[in-house]
């Protein structure tokens, strides 16, 4: 892929930009060591996956902090155990200290010298803002869950990015879309047409399963931000 080939780059944020599966997991294994459910680390980020995604599908509506919250709630069912009130309630509210990482603001910072940015998230409006300002607030297109009313991978954030994106003279075809999730990001770009990056990076998994992952084939792989950014750009 060229530079010269895009006007504009997407991106999926967390996975991508955002490191949130260890703030996850942090939480849900303080969980499973205060009800002694044992459960081990790989168990919980795969219950947590089919929580969120169970929850997205069944209310495509709801603002991601009620998905975390009824996700450990989801979680604590499937050990036969429960979720106090206030440890969904802080879930819930956790979104803002999920950190970037470390390559994320400089690659997003070389990129946007030549490219408009844009994000489609399955986060809610609010929660995004935090998010967005830990990023140095780059994106001229932001599409959430929230605004769409639905979430991703269902086609509408796509379908409204490129959209908004046309408006401001950027066609379809000039747009790359960047991504960690091969469910909710890089198989939608398959079905649309789109070139997709798959970002890869080693010890994450959500977004790897389910909803035609396996299908999934993004147009290149690269295990960071910081390798794709110096290899497009050169």
């Amino acid at each position: 892929m060229k530079p010269a080939d895009f006007d504009a780059i997407t991106f999926d944020v967390y996975g991508t930009l955002i490191d949130w599966e260890p703030a996850i997991l942090a939480r849900l294994r303080a969980w499973s060591d205060r009800t002694g459910a044992g459960a081990g680390d790989g168990a919980l980020i795969e219950a947590f996956d089919r929580a969120r995604a169970h929850y997205q599908q069944l209310a495509p509506a709801r603002p991601y902090p009620r998905i975390l919250e009824l996700a450990l709630a989801y979680i604590a069912g499937e050990w036969s155990r429960q979720a106090e009130p206030g440890e969904q309630r802080d879930f819930g509210r956790s979104v803002p200290e999920w950190p970037a990482y470390p390559d994320s603001v400089d690659a997003l910072a070389r990129l946007r010298e030549r490219f408009t940015l844009g994000a489609l998230t399955n986060m809610d409006e609010a929660s995004f803002a935090h998010s967005s300002a830990r990023l140095g607030d780059p994106f001229g297109v932001v599409v959430t869950a929230e605004r769409a009313g639905a979430y991703k991978p269902a086609l509408r954030h796509f379908v409204l990015g490129l959209t908004e994106l046309a408006a401001q003279g950027v066609p379809p075809h000039r747009v790359l879309h960047v991504a960690q999730s091969r469910r909710a990001d890089v198989r939608p770009c398959n079905l649309l047409g789109q070139r997709v990056v798959h970002i890869d990076r080693g010890g994450r998994a959500l977004g790897h399963t389910g909803f035609g992952a396996e299908l999934a084939m993004p147009d290149a792989r690269y295990e960071s931000m910081a390798a794709f950014v110096d290899a497009f750009l050169g």
